[in-house]
């Protein structure tokens, strides 16, 4: 048995191994917001119709959280390298399509199944990084790197979007995806180990996944289209309501089954449901700043492709500093101060932002803000993850890990369903006025991007009721009644 004293990230191995693994979350994270920038470009090279744009960031969205539940219980049945590499294939092909495209609907195709590959491959890396770097010390500096590149993805999509649609073209934003994919599938066999399959396809909870990805799927599709057909139309109350029934049936379903895709159980574990309560609040809020930043940087301030992405770099430097800082922290006070602070800053960044001018600068309006929510995205989402995996046995590392993913793609989804209405309303009651098209637009991101502010702030009520973790490997105190002990290799 290895020596529980000996750090495995002071290793040469065990950075490699770390940056292997983030390298593969980057991925997954910024590809939700790297076609961003470049849906102008798109639209025009492939004749996309307005309504038909939305489903080049929406399908990635959809897939992602529809299937994220199905990857995470794959990774701890089947194996999380098998699962992870299985999923980092049909993410490169995928995105081979894609950046080959040569009509809409290929795209669009393309993108579905780029999100299905990406849900395969997040919870087993999650897991992978949990049960790799088992020391406290260890583990709350890999969480911390982790946090940061989640944190910073969403910036980082928007301005590697934007160099690269100005570059060589927006097909690049897919194409760039093949060779890292390629070094990341050398990696996995290089640096993790087989493990083997824990469970029988035979034993495999079919109905339990046929509920769950549907319910999640049906759930994410209605939320998309909500601001498009409308909150009160009958087909998104009909959505609504077919998504929840098959969620429910999928509770049922895993009450009563004897091999359950998702075994209740682990929700007994110290603090994991408040953390993904908590990560859904948050990313509603924190998703959609991006969102409406952009827009108002490009059809307000008419800033290039280049320009808007550009302008998100020092968010990406302020959320490396403050995961790096946080992560140091954790053991000292908690996960607990972290989360509620990192979320109150960020809801104070993103208030500022909130009262954006129609002729705002981007010094004394955007920059100070950016700033100001940057810190509290990197304390916040290193403290999140932490608290939601400290205290998972090995056995449930890919299905804890894919119920905290699965709580961000959700809370993006809702997000921009809400928010896009409150903008929408706005501009729409000040055209009516017949306002000139950029006070209203503003107005209409303003309004937004203040909801954004109160739902941060609700993450962070939310999180008082989170335990309040120090980042320590798993005990037994958190550990179900029916969780299996793992052996340490």
């Amino acid at each position: 048995m290895t020596n529980p004293q000996r750090s495995f990230l002071s290793t040469g191995r065990g950075k490699i191994t770390l940056t292997l693994l983030c390298a593969i979350a980057f991925l997954d994270f910024i590809d939700a917001s790297i076609v961003n920038v470049a849906l102008p470009a798109i639209r025009s090279d492939l004749d996309f119709t307005v309504q038909d744009l939305q489903w080049v960031p929406s399908g990635y969205l959809l897939t992602y959280g529809g299937f994220m539940l199905l990857g995470g219980r794959l990774a701890d049945l089947l194996g999380r390298r098998r699962v992870v590499v299985a999923g980092t294939v049909v993410f490169s092909l995928s995105s081979v399509v894609g950046g080959l495209a040569t009509t809409s609907g290929m795209l669009i195709g393309a993108r579905l199944v780029q999100g299905a590959g990406a849900a395969l491959m997040l919870p087993g890396t999650l897991s992978i990084l949990t049960t790799m770097f088992k020391e406290g010390g260890d583990r709350n500096k890999a969480l911390g790197v982790w946090g940061g590149v989640a944190g910073g993805a969403s910036a980082a999509g928007v301005l590697l979007g934007g160099l690269l649609t100005d570059g060589p073209g927006w097909r690049w934003v897919m194409l760039v995806n093949v060779p890292v994919c390629v070094l990341v599938i050398a990696g996995l066999f290089l640096l993790v180990e087989g493990d083997r399959r824990s469970a029988r396809l035979a034993n495999f909870d079919v109905l339990g996944t046929v509920l769950v990805t549907g319910g999640m799927l049906l759930l994410v599709f209605t939320l998309v289209k909500a601001p498009e057909v409308g909150w009160d139309a009958g087909r998104t109350i009909g959505g609504l309501a077919g998504a929840l029934v098959l969620l429910l049936a999928f509770l049922v379903n895993e009450q009563r089954g004897r091999n359950p895709l998702l075994p209740l159980s682990i929700f007994r574990i110290r603090g994991l449901a408040a953390a993904d309560v908590t990560q859904l609040v948050a990313v509603a809020g924190i998703g959609s700043m991006f969102f409406f930043l952009s827009l108002y940087m490009e059809n307000v301030l008419h800033y290039s492709p280049m320009k808007t992405g550009s302008a998100y770099l020092p968010l990406c430097f302020g959320v490396g500093i403050a995961a790096g800082v946080s992560s140091q922290l954790l053991t000292r006070v908690g996960t607990r101060p972290v989360m509620v602070v990192g979320l109150l800053m960020s809801a104070g960044g993103v208030y500022w932002l909130s009262r954006i001018p129609v002729d705002g600068a981007y010094l004394t309006d955007l920059l100070p803000g950016l700033m100001i929510a940057s810190l509290g995205l990197g304390a916040a989402f290193v403290s999140v993850t932490t608290a939601a995996n400290a205290n998972v046995p090995p056995d449930k590392a890919g299905l804890a890990a894919a119920l905290l993913n699965a709580s961000q793609q959700l809370g993006g989804a809702l997000g921009l369903a809400i928010f896009s209405a409150v903008a929408t309303s706005r501009t729409d009651d000040l055209l009516a006025d017949r306002t000139p098209v950029p006070e209203a637009l503003t107005s209409g991101f303003s309004r937004a991007l203040l909801a954004c502010s109160i739902f941060l702030a609700g993450a962070a009520v939310v999180a008082l009721r989170a335990a309040n973790s120090h980042g320590e490997a798993s005990s037994a105190e958190g550990v179900p009644a029916d969780a299996e002990p793992v052996p340490v290799k």
